[in-house]
């Protein structure tokens, strides 16, 4: 490379799945200085079609779509791929939001929303990507995380986390024991300050609990009152002897 030429960082690329098109015309309007390849589709099954065909960083996903809505096109992007995940949902619907991140979303946003606020989602939840690719197998009882390959494990079964609950379970599995705040489980794994109407890291812990219990019973993830969460190790019953004769 010449001296003084710098490598140009490719532009991340966004697929915003909605039916408003006006909503969708300004958002690609917006989204490109902001430095990002926003395109659009105005149908789950065009949004889906779309992703088959050339997939994309991050996509944000309407819940409120004619004939396949939100939730079964969420379903069917899970189905086949980890790829980020902002819902777009209706203001006070907190049970769009729970559903959402429950089946496998990694942020939502309740409209109307400011395009700031929408790119501030992205960046964080973008910047989670290139922390779980650093080099690095994390051991921790039957746990393995994988960052470079965006996995977890328990024994040999992935335990199917997104992004989000990914870097949960690693913030929990460096603290070894130790809780972490909800302050800091909300900045450093989602990328927000944490809110009292804010029940998303409830959602993302909850989920996390439940997959690993479904692959494991020998890692309980511990709520602390008051404080936050903590990870601890369920030893193995010991075997029973019959006593000597």
């Amino acid at each position: 490379m010449e001296a003084g030429n710098t490598p140009i960082e490719p532009k991340p690329r966004l697929l915003v799945i909605d039916d408003d098109h006006e909503l969708c015309a300004m958002l690609v309007e917006y989204l490109g200085p902001e430095g990002f390849l926003a395109s659009t589709a105005l149908t789950g099954t065009e949004g889906l079609q779309q992703l088959a065909r050339s997939p994309v960083d991050l996509v944000i996903l309407d819940v409120m779509l004619p004939q396949l809505s939100g939730f079964e096109v969420l379903r069917r992007i899970r189905a086949v791929s980890r790829v980020p995940v902002i819902m777009l949902t209706a203001r006070g619907e907190e049970v769009d939001r729970v559903v959402g991140l429950e089946m496998g979303a990694d942020d939502y946003l309740a409209k109307p929303f400011s395009p700031r606020e929408l790119v501030a989602r992205i960046r964080a939840v973008l910047r989670r990507v290139p922390a779980e690719a650093a080099p690095g197998l994390i051991v921790w009882g039957p746990l393995r995380l994988d960052l470079r390959a965006h996995r977890a494990q328990a024994g040999e079964r992935d335990l199917e986390l997104t992004s989000a609950e990914l870097r949960i379970l690693e913030l929990l599995v460096r603290a070894d024991t130790r809780t972490v705040t909800r302050d800091e489980l909300m900045v450093q794994a989602l990328g927000r300050r944490l809110l009292p109407t804010d029940r998303s890291l409830d959602t993302h812990v909850s989920n996390l609990r439940r997959k690993i219990a479904r692959c494991t019973d020998g890692v309980n993830v511990q709520s602390v009152r008051g404080a936050g969460y903590a990870l601890t190790l369920v030893p193995a019953r010991a075997l029973s002897t019959a006593p000597p004769d």
